[in-house]
């Protein structure tokens, strides 16, 4: 599993110094069911704005 994970949307409460993800876990979503066949069809539900 990977060991870094980088994120540049700094509005996450997740997002820390370097471009990092300190969330635990990781979830990512496909628009269309269990497949994906681009970077477009998929979102990080892992994502929660700053306050």
């Amino acid at each position: 599993m990977a060991q870094d994970v980088l994120c540049e949307v700094n509005n996450c409460s997740y997002w820390a110094k370097g471009n990092r993800c300190s969330a635990e876990q990781i979830y990512v979503v496909s628009h269309n069911g269990k497949q994906a066949d681009t970077v477009h069809e998929t979102d990080c539900k892992t994502f929660e704005p700053t306050e």
